[in-house]
């Protein structure tokens, strides 16, 4: 018999009275899953979007080699620099300006800018006004806009440069703060300290986010005019802009301009985005031009590249020319990794092309990359899509068979596969399976609409037991709910079991009785009057 408990933290505790066979399988799998993560686990710090592979190097002691081992956003920075320095070690602010640039990368912003204080603490080392500005955007991320403005208050006036306003700037513009944007960029234009593109483009970034895109050509206008000369990005923002609001003939003109400009060498990235534009404006011959004129510009090692190209010609349905850059980037890259075969996997899903995409997946299983679940997802998705659970399944079972348990989001898209069709005795075991393996750091999490399909179906169909190893395992990912507890009481009461004990461990975690376990509790005492 289960019964709910509050406990000492926020989510109540499910307390068994009775472990039978099936709590002791679950318990192994997660234990089993628990082994996995920590097996698996590596630094956060080493992840990243970059494309990275691994060499073999002689273990060198640097300063960096010492601080991403340390793991964990939560690990204070500073006492480790200091027991650097205290082993004798020189620290060098073209290494501490890096650690802070890799931080700020990952979004490491607390670490980042415990950094930075500790560097501006130490009279051997020159605070420059990059570095002010770079500390000044980090008060911004982390402490809020006041202290950042009062940051710079305080600034010496030698100090208030045209990279220092510029990064009060940007913390106006993260804030999307219009007005107070606008003046301080008046501001910085009247002494003389938006003389880069880099203001200009910041207002552009603010119109963009602020859904005002209509005023992005405007400040393009203002730049040229005060003599500032556009850059890449300039351009791309406005070409996005006219995109947005479907005015091809704007984005046109402004293309134009761009390759006209001699300091400007259009990259591949700009074609790419207005191959997008096209493709959205339906027009498929202008976006294969576009598409060829960015291969033209490609670095023929530049993976990502490849990558937007493959997924943009995937959205024209051109299936042989992402066959052809496939294969292309087969010769010119290093290797294959497990964001291309997302990429190639995703646009022949798109293409409905499923066999070619079985044939891809198992060219990743042999890759000998690493288990990214995210790979194999993607034609699980595809399979829900198709309807081809069966299909779906038998890749999990084949996984399952090979010593690879599936990550709780692959279980999950089949679940909701079988729910979507109503075969919620299938969506209930896979879901199951989805909890038995769930972690928390994964950035999976049950869709809650599906879990309450599956909680009214127990709540109608299954034993108790079976209801209680279901929500036990669903408290490691969701809050104990209403729909929980009705789930309880309709097995319970269909059992002959007691409620009053359910009733009270509901009423003390603060959940109240609605109409719906009123009806419940209505249903039971008729059903034992007629008994009688």
């Amino acid at each position: 018999m289960l019964f709910l408990s509050s406990n000492t933290n926020s989510r109540p505790a499910l307390v068994w009275l009775v472990m039978d066979a099936t709590v002791f399988s679950v318990a192994r799998l997660l234990r089993r899953a628990l082994q996995i993560r920590l097996r698996c686990s590596g630094s956060p710090l080493a992840a990243g979007s970059s494309r990275h592979f691994c060499t073999a190097r002689a273990p060198r002691t640097t300063l960096q080699s010492m601080i991403w081992p340390l793991g964990h956003p939560s690990v204070s920075l500073a006492p480790e620099l200091d027991r650097w320095v205290a082993k004798g070690h020189r620290v060098r602010l073209v290494e501490l300006q890096n650690v802070i640039r890799e931080l700020r990368k990952r979004r490491r912003y607390k670490q980042a800018l415990e950094v930075s204080e500790w560097m501006k603490g130490k009279q051997n080392i020159q605070f420059m006004s990059s570095d002010h500005a770079v500390h000044l955007d980090l008060i911004g991320q982390v402490q809020g806009l006041s202290s950042a403005e009062s940051y710079f208050n305080n600034m010496r006036e030698n100090d208030k440069n045209e990279k220092t306003y510029g990064a009060l700037l940007n913390c106006y513009v993260r804030e999307r703060l219009v007005e107070k944007s606008l003046s301080h960029i008046q501001k910085m234009k009247e002494l003389g300290l938006a003389s880069s593109p880099l203001p200009y483009n910041d207002i552009m970034c603010l119109y963009t986010n602020t859904g005002q895109h209509e005023k992005v050509p405007s400040v393009l206008e203002d730049m040229k005019t005060n003599g500032v000369l556009p850059d890449n990005f300039s351009y791309r923002i406005c070409i996005n802009s006219y995109g947005t609001r479907s005015d091809i003939n704007g984005m046109e003109m402004i293309l134009e301009e761009m390759e006209h400009q001699p300091q400007i060498v259009v990259d591949w990235n700009t074609y790419t985005v207005v191959a997008n534009i096209y493709i959205k404006a339906s027009i498929a011959d202008k976006a294969s031009s576009a598409l060829k004129k960015a291969e033209e510009k490609l670095d023929k090692r530049n993976a990502l590249g490849y990558n937007h190209l493959i997924s943009l010609y995937s959205q024209l349905g051109n299936k042989s020319e992402m066959q052809r850059l496939w294969e292309l980037q087969k010769v010119n890259c290093k290797k294959f990794i497990n964001k291309d075969y997302t990429t190639m996997l995703g646009g022949l899903v798109k293409l409905g092309e499923v066999e070619d995409a079985e044939v891809l997946m198992k060219e990743w299983e042999s890759s000998g990359n690493a288990l990214d679940w995210r790979v194999p997802n993607v034609l699980l998705i595809g399979y829900r899509k198709m309807g081809l659970l069966e299909k779906a399944e038998a890749m999990l079972d084949d996984f399952l068979k090979k010593g690879k348990t599936p990550a709780a989001s692959s279980w999950g898209i089949v679940a909701t596969g079988y729910a979507e069709k109503d075969m919620m005795d299938k969506a209930y075991e896979l879901m199951k399976n989805a909890l038995c393996v769930y972690l928390s750091s994964a950035g999976w999490e049950p869709n809650p609409t599906i879990v309450k399909s599956i909680l009214h179906y127990l709540g109608d169909n299954s034993q108790s037991k079976d209801a209680e190893t279901f929500i036990r395992l669903l408290k490691f990912a969701m809050p104990i709910d209403r729909d929980m507890y009705h789930t309880l009481i309709k097995t319970y009461i269909r059992e002959g079991k007691e409620v009053s004990e359910l009733m009270r461990r509901m009423k003390s975690d603060g959940i109240k009785e609605n109409e719906e376990t009123k009806q419940i509790l209505d249903s039971a005492s008729k059903e034992t009057v007629s008994h009688s």
